[in-house]
């Protein structure tokens, strides 16, 4: 490691200590900034290394991230939820709730445990309550509902809004990269789009639905059964978001918080589940403006 790495590599983990301190002391807006500059510090180095996307080049590199880790002092049970999930990326498929649960880390000491914490930390003591739960996706940190049904609205809009004037030409364009093109995204957010709506029917249906994993990124490029325009693929989806809108707007409040069996999150509520789907939705807006002015 040259001094400069390790320099930043001290200086990151100071952040962390610093912190820690500063909240001890009761002085939490400072204690935000140390948080904040250690995240994005770490992001920006994350952003410049170039992990290459193709399926055996990820389980190679998760292989070997698991082989590192097994020489630190890491829990056992982190080590075989990686190798489960490892083992079920080579399979072709995504890893479930079952087999990668959702990890804890103690804020105090940075204990970590897979699965619900016990009482009390077995290192420093600190209350299980006080542990940080990672998530699969922040997308599940859940907005609340008015704000959640304000973005399903204004989504629609924006898409609307980068598809004018488009001909179905650059529609039909891939990406430089060989990636998916503005046809691609609209048919997977129209896909998405008809998850989430009957999911909103299962919560409103059963107070603790079943909720089967999905892989729908897998089916942005199956052209079987779809429009021959982009366009009319646009106004499935722009339909069926203002149908489940009404049907949203009606529902109890108390029904957002209804709890179902995620097969591959695990618990999750009707208000994580639509929150989810309207965040996730944005991130592809960024997509469609650079495909569509390349």
């Amino acid at each position: 490691m040259t001094a400069d790495k390790s320099k930043w590599a001290d200086t990151l983990i100071h952040l962390f200590a610093l912190a820690c301190k500063l909240e001890g002391e009761g002085q939490y807006n400072l204690a935000k900034l140390c948080r904040a500059t250690a995240d994005s510090l770490s992001r920006r180095a994350a952003y410049a290394i170039e992990i290459p996307s193709a399926q055996n080049d990820l389980v190679a590199d998760t292989e070997q991230t698991i082989d590192a880790l097994s020489k630190l002092d890491v829990d056992k049970n982190l080590i075989a939820a990686f190798q489960c999930g490892a083992a079920a990326m080579a399979q072709g498929r995504l890893a479930l709730f079952n087999e990668t649960p959702h990890p804890y880390v103690c804020r105090t000491c940075g204990h970590l445990t897979v699965g619900e914490p016990s009482e009390k930390c077995p290192t420093c003591g600190a209350w299980a309550s006080t542990y940080q739960r990672f998530l699969p996706v922040y997308w599940l940190d859940a907005l609340e509902p008015f704000a959640t049904l304000e973005k399903l609205r204004q989504t629609p809009i924006q898409v609307e809004s980068l598809l004018q004037g488009l001909p179905e030409d650059v529609l039909n364009q891939p990406a430089s990269d060989g990636g998916w093109a503005i046809r691609n995204i609209v048919s997977h957010l129209r896909d998405a789009q008809g998850v989430i709506s009957f999911r909103v029917e299962l919560f409103l249906q059963d107070e603790h639905p079943s909720l089967e994993s999905k892989a729908v990124f897998a089916w942005a490029t199956n052209e079987n059964e779809r429009p021959s325009l982009t366009r009319e693929i646009f106004e499935t989806y722009k339909a069926s978001r203002a149908e489940m809108i009404s049907q949203l707007e009606k529902t109890p409040l108390g029904y957002w918080w209804r709890v179902g069996q995620h097969e591959e999150f695990g618990p999750v509520t009707l208000k994580q589940q639509v929150s989810y789907f309207a965040s996730h939705e944005l991130t592809h807006l960024p997509q469609i403006e650079r495909l569509a002015h390349k």
